[in-house]
């Protein structure tokens, strides 16, 4: 039974990627080219919802909008915003995320 308040879910953390920034790359990430979302949870092998123990958040802007790059927002350290290029390892991204 859902409680009134809300669902509970099992991630440890929650990262939040542009959509509008990995949108406008021409190569994406991966070795399929993906969204760096998308490319994020099939690298760490993440489910989707509430019962994967990490989040990866696709959101429509966050107004940086840098260029060949797509911004991350860690939801542990909301101040310190990461930028992400096309080519760099998915293992180290994961690892300044802290997802691992």
């Amino acid at each position: 039974m859902k409680r009134p308040d809300g669902v509970r879910a099992r991630w440890d953390k929650a990262v939040l990627v542009c959509a509008k920034c990995s949108r406008k790359l021409d190569t994406g990430f991966g070795e399929d080219g993906k969204p760096l979302a998308k490319a994020l949870r099939r690298h760490l092998k993440l489910k989707n919802g509430p019962k994967a123990r990490a989040g990866v958040v696709e959101v429509k802007c966050l107004d940086v909008c840098p260029k060949g790059a797509v911004v991350v927002v860690d939801s542990a350290t909301p101040a310190h915003w990461l930028l992400v290029h096309p080519g760099d390892d998915l293992d180290a991204v994961a690892a300044r995320l802290g997802i691992g």
